[in-house]
């Protein structure tokens, strides 16, 4: 009797495990597993069909490992870039990106630096575009936490008159010249080409200095001035409003004609240490995309200056006509190096407290 209670007592054992097993089995089951749609070729050949209704082209893809450079941009995440530019030619030649939606970036336009510097110290933008000089100040007052990361105009400046008494510097002596941009690359690159022709500012030459450039085209036309110091674009605005308007002097050819060994520069892009150190795989993009943007706006000249128009930076007969006189470049890297500290130079020779009263360190030149 004992025996077989010992053998029922073993059959309902096995029973209740077996059924117990059936359960759990059942409840492993109930969540289908995902498979891939379509499975690579036995061939060992990629398909690189488009997707029904797709217009994208097959991605190319490589066994190789990325360098460096190619591992930040995959390990990047994603971030939106705050640039900031001026009215005028550092705007210009961000037009076709700027009029990209997808870009990444998030662009602010303005009239003055004075507008734009404070907002980047105090981290409100991560990149701008200013003054070559004052991305210079900003690295001295910030204790080195302001980069540049290209430059992106050269000279610009042009001495117009409503006339035709001055044919050379020398000229400009007893005159009175409507200018802006004081504290930045026209007053310097002004005064130091004033004093290398023998003209002391606000001694043998008056410079009647006005918050934007708009002002000294406006004092033009009404006829508070007839001589004064305008960049691209804003000689041609001039020019369209005054037809006897001239351009007498181009300041980048005055500074040529001294053998200084150095470039006249008008603005950088500058950016916040702690975004370059922090996102370097957005930086490279932007460079990258804004390079391409310049290249763009230089060889399609109409079709920019309709972009530039409807960004309200200059109207766009205005920009058509100005573009070849603006010399939009993005220059990067180690010739972003070999150019810019030359003028620096020349500046703090000149005037120390242009640059902010010391010459920047070479961590100042990104990707140098």
């Amino acid at each position: 009797m004992k025996f077989l209670d010992m053998q029922m007592i073993e059959r309902n054992a096995a029973l209740f495990l077996a059924a117990l097993l059936l359960v759990f089995l059942s409840g492993c089951g109930g969540a289908p597993v995902e498979t891939p749609e379509k499975s690579a070729p036995e061939s060992g050949v990629e398909d690189t069909a488009k997707p029904a209704g797709s217009d994208a082209e097959p991605v190319e893809t490589s066994d190789a490992a990325p360098d460096d450079g190619e591992a930040q941009l995959l390990d990047a995440d994603p971030v939106t870039v705050r640039v900031a530019a001026l009215k005028g030619p550092t705007a210009m030649g961000l037009v076709k990106l700027m009029s990209e939606t997808d870009d990444g970036c998030e662009f602010t336009l303005a009239a003055s630096p004075d507008e734009v510097a404070p907002r980047l110290i105090q981290g409100e933008l991560d990149i701008a575009c200013i003054p070559a000089n004052l991305a210079a100040v900003l690295y001295n007052r910030t204790g080195g936490e302001i980069v540049t990361l290209a430059v992106n105009t050269l000279g610009v400046l042009y001495i117009v008159e409503n006339g035709n008494a001055i044919q050379s510097m020398e000229d400009l002596r007893g005159m009175t010249i409507a200018a802006s941009g004081k504290g930045s690359t026209p007053e310097y690159a002004l005064y130091y080409l004033l004093r290398q022709n023998g003209l002391e500012p606000d001694i043998d030459v008056t410079i009647d200095w006005k918050s934007e450039h708009s002002e000294c085209v406006t004092a033009l036309a009404t006829g508070n001035a007839t001589v004064a110091l305008l960049p691209q674009p804003f000689v041609t605005v001039a020019q369209n409003q005054l037809e006897d308007l001239r351009v007498a002097l181009d300041l980048t050819r005055e500074w040529d004609a001294l053998g200084n060994g150095s470039t006249l520069i008008t603005g950088v892009a500058a950016a916040r240490r702690a975004f370059v150190d922090e996102h370097p795989a957005a930086v490279a993009q932007f460079l990258d995309a804004y390079a391409d943007s310049v290249a763009w706006v230089n060889a399609n000249p109409a079709d920019a200056a309709a972009l530039i128009g409807a960004a309200d930076i200059v109207p766009a007969p205005v920009a058509e006509k100005a573009l070849p006189y603006c010399n939009i470049v993005c220059v990067r890297g180690p010739e972003l190096a070999a150019i810019l500290p030359g003028y620096l130079s020349v500046l703090y020779d000149a005037a120390p407290e242009s640059v902010g009263g010391a010459l920047p360190e070479s961590d100042f030149y990104y990707g140098a």
